[in-house]
C-alpha cells in the first residue's frame, strides 16, 4: 500500500505546545503501554505499520517539519518536501510526482492520500487498506472515504452517495454548513469529508501536468514556488464526474483543537502537574521544569512550555488562534534531525539555548558571520570541528567559536552543551552551510 501523509500546519491552535516549526502533530501527548509518550505522527506511523508491514509510507511537508519528522520518525522515512505552502493541490501533485519520479513506483498503481493527524484506531488503517484495493480496480478516478457522521457538525464538508452500498457512486458534494443543514445532509444518507481519497499516480500526474505545465519532478519542484495555490478539492475533486465513496463506520476524531485534544488524552496530567479534589474536568500539560498546581477550577485547560502559558476554558480553547497570531516571538523550543534545542535566555545582544544531540548524531557544518558562541558541555561525550580542527569533549569541555569559523558538534551519547550566542544580529538566518569531509 502507498500512502501519502499530508503535513501542513503552523501549530497556532495548540499553542503554546505547538508553533511555526513545531505544529500540532510533533506534540508527544498520547501515552504507551511502556509509559513513555509518542506524538500523533508517530502514533499514525505505528498503526499504519502494524497494519500493513511493507506500506510505502511518503509525507508531504514543509521544509520547517523535516528535521521534527526525521527526529521523531528516523532518516528512512519518505519526504516530499514543499518549498513553500501552496495549497493542498500543489502539494499533492508533488509528492504524486516524487512517488513516481523519485521512487520509481509505477504510475498505474494506486495511492491513498490522508492527513497525518487523525484519532483513529486500527481499523480505520484497515479501511484505508481496503480505499487503496478500490482504487486499484480503477472503476472510478477518485475513491473517497466518507466517515458515518456522529452529530450533525458545522466543521465538515458532506459526501452523498448515490446508494446505501458500502461502495457507491458519489451524487454530490456540500460545503461546510450550519447544523440545521447538516441535519437536512444527514437524512439524506450523507457522509462526512475527512479528507481522505485514493486514486491511481497516472490521475493527477495528467491532470497535473495539464494544469500546472511541468515535465517531472525536478522541474516542478523547482517552479514550485511560481505555482497557483489551489486546493485539491476546487482543482480536482469538484471537477470530476467518476468518484465513488466508501463508507468508514469506526471511531475518529479531528483533534484540532484543546478541547478536542484532551478528549483523547488517558491521563489528565501530563509533566509536573498537582490539582486538587474540587477540580472537575481539568487538564494539565507541562513541559516546563517547574510545577504547575490547580485548585477549585472546572472546565479548564492549562497548558505550559517555553513558548508561554495558556489557561482557558474549553469551550473557549477553539478561539485561540486571532490572539496567539498578535505574538511576535522568539521560538523557545524545537526538535530537530540530530536531536532538539531549548532556549533559556534572550537578551538584546545574547540569546543562552540547552542543546541536545541524540547518539550518534551530529549538527551541519555551518557558520555564523554575525555571532560568536561559547559552548559548554553538560553532559555526555564527543568531538567538536572548528575549522578543520578536531577536538574530544566531555563535561566541562568549554569550545569558544568566532564569527566566520565553520564548526559541528559529533556526539558520541547523548551529548547535553549549553551554547551562548553573543553579538548585534542573532537570528536563524545567520547560517551558512558546508560539507564536512568526515
Amino acid at each position: 500500500m502507498n500512502i501519502i501523509l499530508l503535513s501542513g500546519g503552523s501549530g497556532k491552535r495548540l499553542w503554546p505546545l505547538s508553533n511555526d516549526i513545531r505544529s500540532k502533530q510533533f506534540i508527544k501527548i498520547f501515552k504507551k503501554e511502556d509509559g513513555t509518550y509518542e506524538s500523533m505522527v508517530q502514533r499514525v506511523y505505528r498503526q499504519i505499520k502494524s497494519v500493513d508491514t511493507d506500506a510505502s509510507v511518503t509525507i508531504a511537508t514543509s521544509r520547517s517539519q523535516v528535521s521534527a519528522i526525521h527526529n521523531q520518525l528516523g532518516e528512512d522515512i519518505g519526504i516530499s518536501v514543499e518549498p513553500s505552502r501552496r495549497d493542498t493541490f500543489p502539494a499533492i501533485a508533488l509528492a504524486t510526482a516524487y512517488l513516481h519520479d523519485v521512487k520509481g513506483i509505477d504510475e498505474n498503481e494506486a495511492v491513498v492520500v490522508c492527513p497525518v493527524d487523525p484519532y483513529v484506531e486500527d481499523s480505520y488503517f484497515e479501511a484505508l487498506k481496503q480505499l487503496h484495493a478500490q482504487a486499484e480496480k480503477g472503476e472510478a478516478n477518485l475513491v473517497l472515504m466518507g466517515i458515518e457522521p456522529t452529530y450533525p457538525s458545522a466543521k465538515y464538508g458532506y459526501i452523498i452517495p448515490k446508494t446505501d452500498e458500502q461502495v457507491s457512486y458519489v451524487s454530490t458534494f456540500k460545503e461546510k454548513p450550519d447544523e440545521k443543514t447538516a441535519e437536512s445532509y444527514i437524512a439524506q444518507g450523507a457522509l462526512w469529508n475527512g479528507g481522505v481519497f485514493a486514486y491511481k499516480l497516472k490521475y493527477v500526474l495528467d491532470i497535473a501536468r495539464t494544469l500546472l505545465d511541468y515535465t517531472d519532478y525536478e522541474d516542478l519542484y523547482s517552479r514550485y514556488d511560481t505555482l497557483t495555490k489551489i486546493s485539491f478539492d476546487y482543482a480536482v475533486v469538484e471537477k470530476e464526474p467518476s468518484i465513488q465513496v466508501m463508507r468508514y463506520h469506526g471511531e475518529w476524531k479531528d483533534l484540532g483543537t484543546w478541547n478536542t485534544l484532551t478528549e483523547a488524552m488517558e491521563e489528565p496530567v501530563i509533566g509536573d502537574g498537582v490539582m486538587n479534589d474540587r477540580c472537575e474536568d481539568v487538564h494539565i500539560v507541562n513541559e516546563l521544569n517547574v510545577p504547575v498546581l490547580a485548585m477549585g477550577l472546572s472546565h479548564v485547560i492549562i497548558s505550559a512550555s517555553p513558548d508561554g502559558i495558556l489557561v482557558t476554558d474549553k469551550q473557549q480553547s477553539s478561539y485561540i488562534k486571532p490572539y496567539v497570531d498578535k505574538f511576535d516571538q522568539q521560538i523557545m523550543f524545537a526538535e530537530k534531525s540530530w536531536g532538539s534545542y531549548r532556549v533559556l535566555d534572550v537578551d538584546r545582544e545574547s540569546m543562552t539555548v540547552k542543546v541536545t544531540l541524540n547518539p550518534g548524531h551530529r549538527m551541519n557544518y555551518h557558520s555564523h558571520q554575525h555571532r560568536n558562541e561559547v559552548w559548554t558541555v553538560v553532559s555526555g561525550t564527543g568531538k567538536t570541528i572548528v575549522d578543520g580542527m578536531e577536538e574530544a569533549v566531555a563535561p566541562g569541555s568549554v569550545i569558544t567559536i568566532q564569527a566566520g569559523c565553520r564548526h559541528t558538534v559529533i556526539a558520541d551519547t547523548e551529548l547535553v552543551l549549553i551554547e551562548v550566542q553573543l553579538g548585534k544580529e542573532i537570528s536563524r538566518e545567520d547560517k551558512q552551510k558546508f560539507p564536512l569531509e568526515y
